[in-house]
């Protein structure tokens, strides 16, 4: 099972946090360290001293750390230009030695994109599924050719393809609730499939759905890597939990419910409980990330218990 480290710096967190928490993730023996790509805080908290874009942050911290992986969950699409991004994470890839996964995604937050002047558009799946075609696309051309995609949203007239990543094949995330276009898509172009904030039921479901899209699209189901994204609230005793959920302004009986919430024996089990459906990932979302004795607890008495 492996463990990655899953940052919203949207909610209030400097580039400066952002590295410490994620040389913290590199010294402790985590996976990986992914972000959010918001640009604008959600719920009642103050988001300061504001949002940081997601590429540039994983440029910097690709030069400032050696080992994790580094990547988004999920980057908005309606953020970027495919062509734009396709330059950007090929980079960011050789920044960093070949560290880079893209989770790619449609975009949902209306009032983030009125905030800050980014157009919002009605029909955004298929869009996705464009860029997708034009990411992978352009990563894919043989040094010396070009690439041409004439499509309903998206027009490329012989493109260079260049920069290209250091990885060979970068992996590619998609993610969602999604019954039916989702498993589709995921089917055609992911690496990985991730559900977030699901339980072991849903996910069972989901995951037959992406398993069952693969078959029917010529690939084998376990080609795919499964993984799940969930809060993480952990404590050595229930008034440390309780401690950790007031912090961040959640209910402990909700957490346990919802996310990875209690003893380390009680987040192990439950992890458990998702293996045995075929997650074989797992992305513990931190919320407050100035405390990094919750990291050294997740990973001295949680990861240590699952190798």
């Amino acid at each position: 099972m492996d463990l990655r480290i899953f940052t919203e710096p949207q909610q209030g967190a400097s580039y400066d946090t952002l590295l410490t928490v994620a040389k913290a993730t590199e010294d402790l023996g985590f996976d990986a360290f992914f972000r959010s790509d918001h640009y604008l805080r959600m719920g009642s908290v103050d988001g300061l001293p504001g949002p940081t874009d997601a590429w540039i942050t994983l440029a910097g911290l690709a030069r400032e750390t050696s080992r994790i992986r580094l990547g988004t969950l999920m980057t908005a699409g309606t953020f970027r230009l495919p062509g734009v991004l396709a330059i950007q994470v090929a980079q960011v890839d050789q920044m960093s030695g070949g560290r880079i996964e893209l989770g790619l995604g449609s975009g949902w937050f209306e009032e983030e994109h009125r905030a800050y002047g980014i157009p919002f558009p009605k029909e955004k799946f298929a869009r996705l599924e464009e860029q997708l075609e034009i990411v992978t696309g352009l990563w894919n051309t043989p040094l010396g050719q070009t690439y041409t995609h004439n499509g309903t949203h998206y027009q490329l007239t012989d493109s260079p393809a260049l920069p290209k990543p250091t990885q060979s094949k970068v992996p590619v995330l998609i993610g969602g609730h999604g019954a039916v276009r989702t498993p589709r898509l995921a089917a055609r172009y992911a690496d990985e499939f991730n559900i977030p904030f699901a339980s072991v039921e849903d996910s069972d479901r989901q995951f037959g759905r992406v398993r069952a899209a693969a078959e029917a699209a010529g690939r084998k189901a376990d080609d795919l890597v499964y993984s799940n994204a969930l809060v993480a609230c952990v404590g050595k005793d229930d008034s440390e939990v309780a401690r950790r959920a007031a912090a961040i302004g959640r209910d402990v009986t909700e957490l346990k419910a919802n996310g990875l919430a209690g003893s380390p024996a009680e987040v192990v089990d439950k992890i458990g409980r998702y293996a045995a459906i075929g997650a074989s990932r797992i992305y513990f979302q931190i919320l407050d990330l100035d405390d990094l004795d919750h990291l050294e607890l997740i990973s001295s008495q949680v990861q240590s218990q699952l190798g």
